[in-house]
């Protein structure tokens, strides 16, 4: 393979037009990065060869480059008619150095580790394999676009969206000579999601061309950018509060802030947030908050609708584990449906970087000996349990220290249990939990912050976790019988054990706090089930004694674990709706993560505070097995405190096209969606706004009573409304009602894989008060 770095071949015509436009543009954004002079910024957009990876025979060499905009890379490709030669930094999940995927370590030998590096991608776009032509030039890669997706994801929402409005308005000009004529306005105009008639296109455009040249240029298109993103709303919040000579003074913020925000507030906050946001440095000298700083520090993320405190771990995680809701995902390795797609270590890489906390492990015997994971009895694929055993270790406490629980499905003969207990030894070392916290037979179970960064094996046992402390119980009691006598009969029921259940001693031994016991019914549950002893339901059965079983299955549930997984007939990897089960106390709700669906935008929005640790503390009444607390009749207590919610959806900002075609505007539709105890759920949508993707307003207002606040959650999705078919969803941001900020704020959007749409937002108005 060539090391050259090179351009693409262009003529002698061609570079020299280009030339000048390309550093103008490079120059201005490069400027809004704020990466002026950055040499790794200036190797991406030199560009050079790279090996592309496929299989073991296929390897073409393919030329790479940042493309002027700082933000796309453009890729070779020698298919003539391929659509799309280009992906966005945004699109990227991990850039890892070395041969870390499937796909390398399969496909390529050992000796180009050093020279290896692999691009992955957000949603289900296939990973990029790469060989580098040098161990230098690899790492420079790596180093390369690590810093540039840092620092886009570093950017304000501001400066994301000036960002994206000028690379549009780059894209926009056809002729690429700095000038906009009137059809490059209306192209740009799609571009950024606005159709607009033709009669008002021309009304604009006169309106900006001062100079009458027939285009927009230099002062003009900046005036044009003013009128575009000029926000009325904003002007007549900051107009009402703005009474120090157009400006908010110190006092004039803390106003607002207490008023509208309803949050304390000090003139030492406002003095801290006017010299964090202010651009002007006239006004900043002065003390005085610009409408162009307040809106600024709206856009911030302390300023939108989720709770700052509740970024960060702010519940005791000192109670033992069953009391909280653990993230969870059902048969973790699979990439797509449960019948043929394919396993992969890449899915546990996912779901833990998710924040999710219990993992499965679905596991049978292989060949050479070696254990495999896939979906038993189809056609999915496998994968070695060794490699995903170290895959978890390595990706386990990238987003939470807090402990993760490695739920196994059992198939293999003893050998290869050995060979498994030897596997999870080696690998996860100590921070695999072999033996109970502290000393002799423990009574409850240790919290979340006593098993920061250990792994928990949920499985099945030979015998009670109490007799491996018989010793010790006999010892102590006053009985005839001697201790030689007891060994033995401890050995012999042992064994028997061992061998009618076909369990390996060495796995069997790895199991202390998650034992996997089958359900006989509560009474049972109740008399006979130690702590630490869990079971597994069906979605079904699960729903069925979360609504007729009511305070019972709550009771069971709040002092034991409980697991529920979806059903078999879900062939597609569908999920199903979890609030329920939480409602009913269910500590583990297992989900299908690689599925996009409201089910699992519902999850992630339980699971997004408390610093992402995938563990949620459930409420003091449900942690209380003398509670009667019932979700479904909701007598009366202290978990009844009836709230009533008030949503005023004000306007959106950059909503993203739900398909590619320059033609295709969205007619945004905004729903406002309620969680919870089965008299809170809710909906109630907008009317759509025909057109109008870039800023429509809505200005509608909803009214919601919250019954149970404690586990209620509120979500905002926005679809493209179409009258003869179903909308499309663009994008959506669920979270606890406990976690929302009352007043004027932002509300981010998500796309269906779970991840931040740039720029994009909602702006609402929200407020909760007691209901009468």
């Amino acid at each position: 393979m060539s090391c050259l770095r090179r351009e693409p071949e262009l003529s002698r015509s061609q570079e020299f037009q280009q030339h000048a436009r390309s550093q103008k543009v490079v120059q201005m954004n490069v400027q809004l990065l704020g990466m002026e002079g950055d040499q790794d910024l200036q190797f991406l957009l030199q560009g050079g060869d790279l090996l592309k990876v496929r299989s073991p025979t296929w390897k073409k060499t393919r030329y790479f480059k940042l493309q002027d905009d700082c933000k796309t890379v453009w890729r070779q490709s020698k298919k003539i008619f391929r659509r799309k030669q280009t992906f966005s930094l945004d699109d990227i999940s991990a850039v890892r150095l070395g041969r870390q995927t499937e796909g390398l370590k399969k496909n390529t030998d050992e000796q180009v580790e050093d020279r290896c590096f692999s691009i992955v991608f957000k949603g289900h776009h296939k990973t990029l394999d790469l060989i580098a032509c040098s161990e230098e030039e690899a790492k420079q890669w790596v180093k390369s676009l690590q810093k540039m997706i840092s620092n886009m994801n570093n950017l304000s929402r501001q400066q994301k969206r000036e960002h994206w409005i000028y690379s549009c308005l780059i894209k926009a000009d056809k002729n690429k000579d700095d000038k906009l004529s009137e059809s490059d306005m209306k192209s740009f105009l799609r571009l950024i999601n606005v159709e607009v008639d033709d009669d008002y296109a021309e009304l604009l455009f006169k309106k900006c061309d001062t100079s009458n040249s027939g285009y927009l240029a230099g002062e003009e298109v900046e005036h044009f950018y003013e009128l575009l993103t000029h926000r009325e709303e904003i002007d007549v919040i900051y107009g009402e509060y703005a009474q120090t000579t157009g400006y908010m003074s110190p006092q004039n913020l803390v106003d607002f802030l207490m008023k509208e925000q309803r949050q304390k507030a000090t003139l030492a906050d406002a003095h801290k947030i006017i010299k964090q946001f202010e651009p002007d440095e006239n006004a900043k000298e002065k003390q005085l908050l610009s409408k162009d700083g307040f809106l600024m520090y709206l856009h911030h993320q302390d300023a939108m609708v989720l709770q700052p405190e509740h970024r960060e771990v702010y519940q005791d995680m000192d109670q033992p584990l069953n009391h909280y809701f653990i993230s969870s995902s059902h048969n973790t390795y699979l990439m797509e449906d449960q019948l043929k797609g394919p396993s992969s270590t890449e899915a546990y890489i996912r779901a833990l970087l998710k924040g999710c906390r219990c993992v499965e492990l679905d596991c049978w015997d292989g060949s050479d000996d070696e254990p495999v994971i896939y979906h038993g009895h189809t056609l999915t694929s496998k994968i070695l349990f060794k490699d995903a055993i170290q895959a978890i270790k390595e990706y386990a406490f990238k987003v939470s220290d807090y402990p993760v629980i490695l739920s196994l499905e059992n198939h293999c003969s003893i050998e290869q249990q050995t060979v498994m207990a030897h596997h999870m030894s080696s690998i996860l070392g100590s921070a695999l939990v072999t033996s109970p916290l502290g000393q002799g037979m423990p009574t409850d179970f240790p919290s979340p912050e006593e098993l920061k960064g250990k792994f928990i094996i949920k499985g099945k046992r030979l015998n009670k976790l109490e007799a491996s402390f018989a010793q010790e119980v006999l010892a102590a009691d006053d009985t005839d019988v001697t201790e030689e006598e007891d060994k033995v009969w401890i050995t012999i029921k042992y064994q028997f054990i061992w061998f009618k259940s076909g369990l390996a001693k060495e796995l069997s031994d790895m199991v202390i706090y998650c034992k996997s016991v089958h359900f006989n019914g509560f009474d049972d549950a109740r008399r006979n089930l130690s702590f630490y002893e869990m079971s597994s339901f069906k979605e079904g059965k699960a729903m069925t004694l979360a609504e007729e079983s009511g305070e019972e299955d709550f009771m069971f549930s709040s002092h034991l674990s409980v697991r529920i997984y979806p059903a078999g007939s879900r062939a597609d990897s569908s999920n199903y709706n979890p609030v329920p089960l939480w409602n009913a106390g269910c500590q583990i709700v297992a989900l299908n993560f690689q599925t996009t669906c409201s089910d699992m935008d519902v999850n992630q929005g339980r699971f997004l505070v408390n610093g992402k640790s995938g563990y949620i503390l459930k409420p003091s009444y449900m942690r209380d097995p003398t509670t009667e607390f019932d979700p479904i009749t909701l007598t009366r207590g202290e978990w009844l405190k009836h709230k009533t919610l008030h949503v005023m959806v004000i306007s959106g900002q950059q909503l993203p096209k739900v398909t590619k075609k320059k033609s295709s505007i969205v007619d945004p539709i905004v729903k406002v969606e309620v969680y919870g105890v089965q008299d809170d759920v809710a909906e109630k949508e907008t009317n759509p706004i025909d057109n109008n993707g870039f800023n429509p307003e809505w200005n509608e207002t909803f009214r919601f009573d919250v019954y149970v606040p404690d586990l209620a959650l509120l979500r905002f999705v926005v679809e493209d409304h179409d009258s003869a078919s179903e909308n499309e969803f663009i994008g959506q941001y669920t979270l606890p009602f406990n976690s929302i900020q009352m007043g004027y704020r932002h509300v981010p959007l998500l796309n269906s894989n779970g991840d931040l749409i740039p720029a994009a937002g909602l702006f609402v108005h929200i407020m909760i008060v007691d209901a009468e």
